[in-house]
């Protein structure tokens, strides 16, 4: 039984097993996993970039840690199904985590980089890096707008094209009801973004 005890911003795990590190086979191979498991993949490499980009690119503190936060609360939300986050991906977040929480909680990140068992001195190991791929996210929320107001919300795969969009957008049970009786000029497909259904 894997054990996920988030505590003090950070996440350490109590079992060895989560202590070892992981290898990029383990961890990498996104559609092995379990949607839990992957969702917080997901998250850590988005995490890892908003960090880089936002502290080291701009020096906005505020916003590295509120990415940080985001993170832990994802960690806390899969507390109760630990068991379906395998070990070595739960090893490789919390060693993360802790790379991050680093230059703006330093005492706590070198407490934490103990209390993970990692031997190699935190002030000298390389700074995470995101991986696009891992970090991409599988479906996308997209608002659809009927003249301009916004009516109804579809979730779509993020690679979709024009065409599975407007057809999606047009098949939603609110935008049915909505258009119902009316003629559908054009359907306007900001890809990515939203979908505007111009009726009259």
């Amino acid at each position: 039984m894997k054990e996920l005890n988030v505590s003090s911003g950070a996440c350490t795990g109590a079992s060895a097993d989560k202590r070892l590190p992981a290898s990029p086979g383990e961890t990498g191979q996104a559609r092995f996993l379990p949607p839990e498991a992957r969702k917080i993949q997901r998250k850590l490499h988005q995490t890892i970039k908003r960090v880089s980009d936002d502290f080291q690119g701009r020096w906005h503190f505020n916003t590295s840690i509120a990415a940080i936060m985001e993170l832990v609360n994802e960690l806390y939300a899969v507390e109760d199904k630990s068991d379906t986050i395998p070990g070595p991906l739960l090893a490789e977040v919390q060693r993360d985590l802790v790379l991050l929480l680093a230059p703006f909680a330093p005492y706590l990140a070198h407490e934490l980089w103990e209390m993970l068992g990692q031997k190699e001195n935190l002030l000298r190991t390389p700074w995470p890096k995101s991986d696009p791929a891992l970090a991409k996210e599988e479906e996308i929320e997209i608002p659809v707008q009927i003249n301009g107001k916004r009516r109804s919300r579809i979730l779509v795969p993020a690679d979709s094209d024009d065409t599975f969009v407007r057809e999606r957008a047009l098949a939603d049970e609110k935008v049915k009801a909505a258009i119902a009786g009316k003629q559908v000029v054009k359907v306007i497909v900001v890809p990515g973004k939203l979908v505007n259904i111009v009726v009259k």
